[in-house]
């Protein structure tokens, strides 16, 4: 298997903050102002049904690959290849979302999917594999998709995130959380990272130690569920 495909990459390790890292994020953040400049031109029925099939396509895409080069690379397993973490499950949702236009699956990706997808983006687990692995292309293509999906439903179809919406978000997420610890235990796996911290460097080595971060994690996401709501929020109160 070449080197962009190996499984047990022995490219240099991800650095964070370095080019590899900002022109990714760089990029993410051009398309998302594209959306806001061009979001009235792309109102018009048919463009936003091209553009919807566009990046549902394209999340589809990313994660099929990746299954497929895990299978094919003998290296799926239960244990770390299933898309139960947060960020990973946020691209299958965006996909159901961007097709059945669901409001209330908006409500969720918009914290849920937003606030975990930028978080990974930030801060990558990727360890080995940096540029120009296929597994650096498909983490920065599918989370920045899901970037990119909530902030078209936002500009192009105005979905409007609510309180009520951040609440049973939070909700859903701990009812989530605690059903993957049963999991992990019961497969001896890490999804969600509730069981120990990454190997990599991370918000939560920020937060204490096992279990403690646990509860700082909590915290952390209803802050930061409220930054995501803020500018909505701001909007109503003095542009109404």
């Amino acid at each position: 298997m070449h080197a962009p495909f190996q499984i047990h990459s022995n490219l240099h390790s991800f650095r964070l903050f370095s080019v590899e890292h900002v022109l990714p994020l760089g990029i993410i953040l051009v398309l998302c102002t594209l959306l806001f400049i061009y979001r009235r031109k792309l109102k018009e029925t048919r463009k936003r049904r091209y553009l919807s099939f566009f990046l549902a396509f394209f999340l589809s895409l990313s994660t099929a690959l990746e299954q497929i080069w895990l299978l094919y690379g003998h290296a799926w397993s239960l244990k770390e290849s299933l898309p139960l973490q947060l960020s990973d499950l946020s691209v299958i949702l965006a996909v159901v979302m961007l097709f059945t236009r669901s409001k209330k699956l908006f409500q969720f990706l918009y914290f849920a999917g937003l606030g975990s997808s930028i978080q990974a983006i930030l801060t990558p687990d990727l360890g080995r594999y940096s540029f120009p692995h296929f597994e650096y292309f498909e983490f920065f293509v599918s989370h920045g998709g899901v970037v990119l999906a909530c902030t078209f439903m936002v500009l192009v179809f105005n979905y409007y995130p609510t309180l009520q919406g951040m609440w049973a978000t939070i909700f859903i997420v701990n009812l989530y959380s605690g059903i993957v610890f049963f999991l992990n235990k019961w497969l001896g796996a890490n999804y969600l990272y509730i069981m120990k911290k990454p190997k990599s460097s991370s918000l939560l080595d920020y937060l204490g130690q096992w279990p403690w971060y646990l509860l700082s994690i909590e915290l952390v996401m209803v802050l930061s569920f409220y930054i995501l709501y803020s500018p909505f929020w701001i909007k109503r109160k003095y542009f109404h």
